[in-house]
């Protein structure tokens, strides 16, 4: 094939491999010219575990990361953090910690952090009811989860909406049909209508009836945590004391920053630990709102309240699986509102990281956006988000798929988007083959000066799988592109989520723990409310 038949190729708007016309049908060859794009692959990275082959960023020296470290030590060890729970204060003052009943401040020496640091794991494995779905957490793994928390939900057929559990469902069953979702967060929307007591338990049987993955438990109060570990335990044909060497679940502990833990939160936190299931320490620190407005005092405060949060863990459980959690952003100082993808977001991101490597703790960030439609800025946001997750070397990558609002809505769009940039993201990482066939001297020496390699043997052996197939980009020209209905990048997306739930098929699950999780649901429901439903 010469020069002008590449180009003609090209003219044409084929989004793929010139070589697949070899192999096509005339008819099949004639459709693609005319516009209608391939079929497209709602998988475009193997499943499986994670590894970043590229070196952190890190914007601190070492000297600027000891200076941040020591004054994180000196605001626990002289100001103090205020813990609402009693149970959490007890911890404390039986560890030697100074405890002021009267204020709840617990002011913790730096010899109990060095102990706690000794103790926790650098790294662990969370196995949910599918094995092959278990995640490494710690090293140079990282995983991406779904969206987490949004009381509403959006896609551009129905329109936004209160968080119901039909949309729940919908929810579990977009995070099993895309691979690179590797965890369910906590309730990606809550569903208002079921009762507030119970409705975890809803969403617990949601979660191990429609997906295999490691999900997150509602750590607000030491029942709904307890809850969470039992369904998982069952759905693994375990006990919940079984899993204390075994974890399979983990939960999000958010510091109600500036410098306070609530009851609920620090009892949440050690019933996990007890049970030897993962925690998540992680301050809620904007600049501006919730810490002073420079980046260094964000940092100091955001470390010292993490670092608060996982002596605990270690007080209730030497050797408890714990991540150091970050999610410092900034605020808009002319409405007060949240910004996030922000570079202020980016910088505390990539630093945060540097502190857990520091402390050989996973590292826990998160993709987020401010933006209220999926548009640009919702792209560039989490762009923002996800590069500085991934190049901080986060092992887990929160609301890493459907995050919207500033953290109110969860988007189906959204969730097809970022799938793309997380799946871009994925092939970025890896490392770079250096081989002789992939050096390919021969091939090169075999094509003459100025000519192309469109069909030679080393390029017909590999084209099917040698670059990335997106998922919701476009490649075609701009009058194929019309053709083809002129659809932009979010309109694409609605029709890949109507498809992926099209395609969706159920993981399979014993009949004999399906039932026994939903006596389970049915015993505790009484339990809480004294009533059955």
């Amino acid at each position: 094939m010469g020069r002008q038949e590449a180009a003609d190729v090209s003219e044409a708007g084929d989004s793929g491999m010139v070589p697949a016309e070899k192999a096509e049908p005339t008819a099949a060859r004639g459709r693609r010219r005319l516009g209608h794009a391939a079929p497209r692959l709602l998988q475009s990275v193997p499943p499986g575990i994670l590894r970043n082959s590229l070196a952190p960023v890190e914007p601190l020296s070492q000297d600027q990361l000891m200076t941040l470290h020591q004054a994180s030590l000196r605001l626990l060890e002289e100001i103090g953090i205020e813990f609402m729970g009693a149970a959490a204060r007890q911890a404390f003052r039986t560890a030697g910690a100074e405890v002021d009943e009267a204020t709840g401040l617990v002011r913790i020496p730096r010899g109990l952090v060095d102990q706690a640091l000794a103790s926790a794991p650098a790294s662990f494995s969370l196995t949910p009811r599918n094995p092959a779905r278990a995640l490494a957490v710690g090293g140079n793994h990282v995983a991406f989860g779904l969206v987490a928390g949004p009381p509403n939900i959006h896609d551009c057929v129905k329109g936004r909406r209160s968080g119901n559990y039909a949309d729940y469902v919908t929810l579990i069953k977009l995070a099993q049909s895309f691979d690179i979702i590797h965890f369910l967060g906590n309730q990606p929307t809550a569903p208002i209508e079921l009762p507030a007591e119970t409705r975890h338990l809803d969403c617990y049987l949601a979660n191990v009836t429609y997906a295999d993955r490691v999900y997150h438990c509602s750590a607000i109060g030491r029942d709904r945590a307890l809850d969470g570990i039992d369904v998982m335990a069952i759905a693994r044909g375990k006990t919940r004391e079984e899993l204390i060497g075994d974890p399979s679940v983990i939960t999000i502990i958010s510091v109600n920053s500036p410098r306070r833990f609530d009851e609920a939160m620090s009892d949440g936190l050690m019933a996990m630990s007890e049970f030897g299931q993962a925690v998540v320490v992680t301050p809620f620190t904007l600049m501006g709102a919730m810490t002073p407005v420079t980046l260094a005092a964000a940092l100091t405060q955001q470390n010292a309240e993490a670092l608060a949060g996982i002596v605990l863990t270690q007080l209730t459980r030497p050797g408890a699986p714990v991540v150091y959690g970050a999610f410092t952003s900034n605020v808009d100082m002319h409405s007060g509102a949240p910004a996030f993808g922000t570079p202020e977001n980016a910088r505390a991101t990539l630093a945060a990281g540097q502190f857990a490597r520091l402390y050989k703790l996973p590292y826990r960030a998160s993709n987020a956006s401010a933006s209220n439609v999926v548009d640009a800025q919702a792209a560039y946001e989490s762009e923002m988000s996800i590069w500085s997750s991934v190049m901080g070397h986060a092992n887990l990558v929160y609301h890493g798929a459907g995050w919207m609002e500033g953290g109110l809505t969860a988007s189906f769009e959204k969730i097809v988007l970022d799938v793309e940039m997380l799946q871009m993201m994925a092939q970025v990482i890896q490392p770079i083959d250096v081989s002789p066939d992939e050096i390919a001297l021969d091939a090169i020496a075999a094509v003459e000066t100025g000519g192309h390699f469109f069909g030679a043997p080393h390029t017909l052996a590999r084209y099917r799988t040698a670059f990335y197939q997106p998922l919701v980009s476009n490649w075609q020209n701009y009058e194929n592109w019309e053709i083809a209905g002129a659809l932009d990048a979010t309109q694409r997306a609605t029709k890949i989520w109507q498809q992926a739930l099209q395609e969706y098929q159920q993981p399979p699950l014993d009949p004999a723990i399906a039932e026994e999780l939903q006596a389970f649901a049915a015993r505790r429901r009484q339990e809480l409310t004294g009533r059955g439903q």
